[in-house]
């Protein structure tokens, strides 16, 4: 990897870049890949930027960010008092896990940063949709492909409820493993890496990639039991 965060491999997307919008490092408590090697690991698949959305955690991307200015956007994956996962992304300061979805969502705006909804209809960490309405004007964006569901239909409801309230839609691994890292994203326009542009930018963008094998599961479950027994992350 070079000075400014290129790397000798990675091949220059012209007028687009591809960004993976929703990915984790081991600073997730279910993660156990390297903050550097997940920013190789994109290098590798033609990934420009990467949104390092770490849960309920943001000292990776924090620290890659500072490092890469021109490759990282600064993320957090929050567990709302809800249940239900909302990505806040250019944000600054960490949410603590257990905020109710609506302060989330506000605190999030306060920072400046985008609202962005992953994987809406799951179940559990999506709230199978039941918060979409309830949140309506405070999303910004809504993740139309997330790389970890395995029911094509959850991701396409996710698409066309964007499409009904005029929402640009973005996409991510949600890796928790390198192999998945850049297996999702999405195509835009470049454009610089603050949220009106970004936003604008994600207007025209395209939704690129195909979902892992549902083994990705079993790596997640292994992270968390052996964090647990060496009593790292969070």
């Amino acid at each position: 990897m070079t000075p400014d965060g290129s790397a000798a491999g990675r091949t220059p997307n012209g007028g687009t870049m591809r960004v993976d919008m929703h990915l984790h490092t081991a600073r997730s408590f279910d993660c156990l890949s390297d903050p550097e090697r997940v920013l190789a690991a994109a290098d590798a698949r033609n990934i420009d930027v990467i949104c390092v959305t770490d849960h309920n955690e943001i000292d990776a991307a924090l620290e890659l960010k500072a490092r890469y200015p021109e490759r990282i956007i600064v993320g957090e994956e929050v567990k709302t008092a809800e249940g239900v996962d909302v990505i806040g992304l250019f944000i600054e300061e960490r949410i603590p896990k257990g905020t109710p979805a609506r302060l989330t969502c506000d605190l999030i705006h306060e920072q400046g940063g985008i609202v962005y909804m992953p994987h809406p209809y799951a179940g559990g960490k999506g709230g199978n949709g039941r918060l979409l309405d309830e949140l309506g004007r405070t999303i910004d964006a809504v993740e139309g492909f997330n790389g970890r569901i395995h029911k094509p239909e959850l991701n396409r409801r996710a698409v066309e409820w964007a499409q009904s309230h005029d929402l640009p839609m973005g996409a991510g691994s949600d890796a928790h493993t390198l192999k998945e890292v850049g297996r999702v994203y999405v195509e835009l326009p470049r454009c610089r890496l603050e949220p009106a542009a970004f936003l604008a930018a994600l207007r025209n963008g395209s939704l690129h990639g195909s979902s892992a094998s549902h083994l990705v599961h079993i790596a997640s479950t292994y992270a968390k039991l052996h964090k647990k027994v060496f009593g790292t992350g969070r």
